[in-house]
């Protein structure tokens, strides 16, 4: 008995079948028979017998309905028949019955088939919901006052620490990557685990089998079968977690940086998957022989396309080809992303048509991409065409004003600025800044009053945390204040780096796009404290600064090169804003002692922002993580780094 895979054609036509008498009977006759002791209603015959007698209608398949209905096929079999089929029979021309051994061949085939099909979806199916569900209820719960407690005890032990080291915005050594957080670690071993556990259990065969002469071509073909699922029903994950207007930026607390982290990982997950898939198919294929002829059919070549893409957007896509050749990189990242699609697409339909479903997550794939897509250019018309002037401060540092943007002054925002002018035959390049408000930059001049009414709530700390009313607190608080004419815009400030922004010069018209807001991490915890801490690092500022007009009890402490001087002196009517502050130039910042100061001055909560050079936000991690597990005072942590 030669085994089958599954993957039969049709070689008989679906019009044969309707016009031909001795088939339909044949077939009503062994319905009537073999499944008298199910008590399966009239009904339900003849739908099946509509949709599946002359074709796989559930397949894509146009067939020609049978020329007889279940019940008009029945009585036209005036007796019970008595011509018995032999396994070896290829022709039908009387009304006859089944072998039982062929029926129960093909009974332990299409009964197992069918059961793993069912559990092959399930479990795909719950991995794909858990892995977008649980960023969901993790924010959910955190709402709830006994959970949010619980979470906060937890963050400085199963949240904040990197997993090796202090490496987690710097890469590790040699460009291997960058290191998790052990909350991201938590979120990839139970994805992993949930992969490894479901892809292992639950396997049954039945032999005799139709399509499989042994147990373990059986349980293998299986195998075959749940990768190959498995990667189509978690793939949409990868799309969701990789764009940019990911819902579920908006839905949880979760930031970009950590989408980022585990739109890599399940990806690699996903690669892991389809080599396990494309392996036994060619251990199984060359077992019965039939590898040589395989290979060739339009199916295999679409899945041999699919699984290059695969491995090369897992490899190819390293620390090592970001840094380099980042432009390269998201180039052929798209690229090859759409081929992916549709060599998953075509090495499904040749197999199945659209039986079993997997087109539905490659059009489900289309449509997360499409939506993200539309919405950057939605955004993009939004603000429509810009002119920027561009000034150097210095040879290392620059400043970009982009006027008539009115956009709320919400912290923890950055967009992405495109100068195609810059290159012209690559206008889709793009690079992300801190979104800081022009009119933020400019000093506030105090009208003279009493001083009770000029008495804010810095050093009480607040019982019940509302924003809307701290920024009420804000507004109250600088009622008082009265500003010259602001200017309405954006700022930027950028370091000349070996990317887009090295080509950008002294220019007072340069054309330019601009893209967002997007946000990075979620501020609510953080401006519900009783002191914010905000320690910041050369260009970093950009992403701090907007942090110091939205709370009422702020420290400011920033630390820069010699030749990043520039930046204190062109934000000097910002920091004139700022009481509380330290700044250094030339020397660092001593973090420890200044969690210190916080926790000795008695303050219950303390909200902690950095975002700076990468040694400054891992220095800074593991100095809150210590902190925090002090216990004498309760932190969040925000670093407003971003992740490429």
């Amino acid at each position: 008995m030669d085994d089958n895979l599954g993957m039969m054609d049709q070689m008989t036509s679906s019009a044969c079948w309707a016009e031909n008498t001795p088939y339909l009977t044949s077939l009503a006759w062994c319905m009537h028979i073999q499944c008298a002791e199910s008590n399966i209603s009239l009904s339900k015959f003849e739908a099946f017998w509509e949709n599946q007698a002359t074709g796989q209608s559930n397949a894509g398949q146009i067939g020609v309905p049978p020329k007889w209905s279940y019940a008009e096929a029945l009585a036209n079999v005036p007796s019970p028949p008595t011509i018995q089929l032999s396994p070896e029979a290829t022709s039908l021309n009387d009304t006859s019955l089944v072998s039982p051994r062929v029926y129960q061949q093909q009974w332990n085939v299409l009964t197992s088939v069918q059961r793993e099909t069912v559990l092959e979806n399930t479990y795909g199916i719950a991995m794909l919901v858990t892995g977008f569900g649980t960023p969901i209820i993790l924010t959910w719960l955190g709402y709830l006052p006994f959970f949010s407690t619980i979470s906060r005890k937890l963050k400085p032990y199963l949240i904040w620490p990197s997993l090796v080291g202090n490496y987690q915005v710097r890469p590790l050594p040699f460009l291997l990557g960058n290191a998790p957080t052990v909350g991201q670690t938590l979120y990839v071993l139970m994805f992993l685990i949930l992969n490894v556990v479901l892809t292992s259990v639950n396997f049954q065969s039945r032999q005799p089998n139709a399509w499989y002469s042994s147990t373990w071509r059986e349980i293998m073909a299986y195998v075959l079968y749940r990768t190959g699922a498995f990667a189509y029903i978690i793939a949409p994950l990868i799309w969701l977690f990789g764009g940019r207007n990911n819902i579920l930026l908006w839905a949880t607390n979760w930031s970009r940086s950590m989408f980022l982290v585990l739109h890599r990982w399940v990806a690699r997950i996903f690669t892991l998957q389809v080599l396990l898939h494309s392996i036994v198919s060619v251990i199984l294929y060359k077992a019965e022989g039939t590898y040589d002829e395989e290979v060739k059919s339009s199916y295999w070549i679409w899945g041999i396309v699919a699984t290059l893409c695969s491995v090369i957007l897992t490899f190819g896509s390293g620390l090592y080809v970001r840094k380099f050749v980042y432009e390269f990189f998201l180039l052929q990242h798209i690229v090859l992303s759409a081929v992916l699609i549709v060599g998953c697409w075509y090495h499904a339909y040749d197999l199945y048509k659209f039986l079993g479903g997997y087109e539905d997550w490659m059009i489900a794939i289309c449509a997360i991409w499409m939506f993200d897509r539309l919405g950057r250019v939605l955004r993009i018309v939004t603000a429509g065409p810009r002119r920027a002037k561009v000034r150097a401060l210095n040879d290392e540092y620059i400043r970009i004003d982009i006027s008539g943007i009115r956009w709320r002054s919400d912290p923890g925002k950055h967009v992405y600025v495109y100068f195609p002018t810059l290159h012209p035959l690559r206008p889709w390049e793009n690079h992300p800044f801190s979104l800081l408000q022009t009119a933020q930059l400019q000093p506030t001049h105090t009208f003279t009053g009493s001083d009770s009414d000029s008495q804010t709530s810095i050093g009480r700390p607040v019982e019940h945390c509302d924003v809307e009313k701290n920024n009420a607190v804000q507004s109250a608080a600088k009622g008082l204040t009265r500003q010259t004419k602001p200017e309405i815009g954006l700022t930027l400030y950028a370091r000349k780096s070996t990317g887009m922004t090295k080509n950008l010069a002294s220019h007072n018209n340069l054309l330019t796009f601009v893209e967002g807001p997007y946000p990075n991490n979620s501020t609510r915890q953080v401006l519900c404290c009783d002191r914010l801490l905000l320690i910041t690092g050369g260009i970093g500022i950009t992403g701090t600064l907007p942090f110091a007009n939205t709370h009422w009890n702020v420290k400011l402490a920033w630390s820069v090169k010699d030749s990043a001087q520039c930046l204190i002196k062109d934000l000097e009517g910002a920091l004139s804003n700022i009481a509380d502050k330290e700044l250094k130039v030339g020397s660092r910042l001593n973090i420890e002692q200044l969690l210190k100061a916080e926790i000795d001055a008695g303050w219950e909560r303390v909200g902690v922002v950095v975002c700076g050079p990468g040694a400054l936000c891992d220095d800074t991690r593991a100095a809150v993580v210590a902190a925090g597990k002090l216990g004498k005072t309760e932190f969040e942590f925000e670093v407003e780094a971003y992740s490429w």
